[in-house]
């Protein structure tokens, strides 16, 4: 009979190497701790088709999002850091340029330049004219910038492979056994595990019962050969610097979604878009789709299980994970390490009642 002892010890086993994953073992291995994350290479991420961007504007009403002010500065320090640490240029700055669709929107950014502006600025729509049909102007959103996610999360998880820190495997949780001192899994004796796998966490029994409400995300990458890569752009649709002269550009958030696969319906759509937008040609080299795991609040969960202080959750980070994943995974650490509060928007006191049933 194997014995304890033969277990490999870590303090935390963590479930997914997306966005969030990787910011949660990189802020472990930061606090000195110890960890094993588990990944199944071959089942999609929302990390995989995300945009990248980070933008402190939001909507058509064009306003803050939540917390910018705080989250901003801090995934800026955060991506930069890991960027260094790497040795990978992952961070680009990328003003968006915003290409209004209708006379709504352009009174709308009028209207915010003129009274809650941080982050808005005039600019010339004379610049884009050789590139795009702007007639209804043009504004421009500072401080935004395009993180390379797939490089970033590719780099980290080399250096992870390089340290014995990484399994490519599908997680099966009949294998978790609770203990005395944390968890046991496949060999793995943990003080915590926590569950960063997306959609994975709506099947999971200690944390189905989440107001998880995942949304289906569609992009294209196409080649514009003649369209300056310094700027992301942004009509009723984004066009995004994506690597050469590749654009990202996307996307949609489908609710009720019947599969996972790529939809012919968003290709002619996005293609449509386009015509209409440039005075360029394009060409479409790949169409991609992932499932977002949203949730109702629109809120992330983040914390341990009231009944199970062992097992974890850092997930939920929904269309604006690239700016939260990196402060939510420093405070899950710093909480568990350090008994400090998690923000009560994010943790999952709000959900305890339900969580305990």
């Amino acid at each position: 009979m194997e014995q304890a002892t033969s277990h490999k010890k870590v303090d935390y086993l963590i479930i997914g190497q997306g966005l969030v994953g990787t910011w949660l073992s990189y802020y472990a291995l930061q606090a000195g701790k110890t960890c094993m994350v588990v990944n199944d290479s071959h089942t999609p991420s929302a990390s995989q088709v995300a945009s990248g961007v980070i933008n402190p504007v939001t909507g058509r009403r064009i306003v803050q999002t939540w917390m910018i002010d705080t989250f901003l500065p801090f995934a800026l320090k955060a991506y930069s850091d890991l960027g260094t640490q790497l040795n990978a240029p992952i961070v680009k700055e990328a003003p968006v340029v915003l290409i209004h669709p209708s006379l709504q929107m352009q009174e709308s950014f009028e209207y915010r330049y003129e009274h809650e502006n941080v982050y808005l600025q005039k600019n010339n729509a004379s610049d884009f004219e050789a590139f795009m049909h702007a007639p209804f102007g043009t504004g421009q959103i500072n401080q935004t910038v395009w993180i390379d996610l797939n490089l970033m999360i590719a780099g980290w998880r080399q250096q992870l492979i390089n340290n014995a820190q990484y399994k490519d495997t599908k997680f099966d949780l009949a294998d978790l056994q609770i203990t005395n001192e944390g968890v046991t899994w496949n060999g793995i004796q943990a003080k915590r595990i926590v569950f960063c796998d997306g959609l994975g966490s709506m099947q999971n029994p200690y944390f189905k019962m989440l107001p998880f409400a995942p949304n289906k995300g569609e992009a294209l990458i196409v080649e514009i050969k003649d369209l300056p890569n310094q700027a992301i752009y942004k009509n009723n649709i984004t066009i995004v610097p994506w690597k050469d002269q590749l654009f990202w550009v996307g996307s949609n958030y489908e609710w009720d979604f019947k599969d996972t696969s790529p939809s012919e319906d968003f290709r002619k759509k996005m293609e449509d878009a386009l015509t209409q937008l440039l005075k360029i040609p394009f060409t479409v080299v790949d169409h991609i789709a992932g499932i977002r795991p949203a949730n109702q609040e629109r809120r992330p969960f983040v914390g341990l299980h009231p009944s199970y202080p062992a097992i974890g959750i850092c997930n939920g980070m929904g269309t604006k994970g690239c700016s939260l994943a990196p402060y939510f995974a420093h405070q899950f650490i710093e909480h568990c390490e350090q008994g400090l509060p998690i923000h009560p928007e994010a943790g999952l006191e709000r959900f305890e009642e339900i969580l305990n049933k």
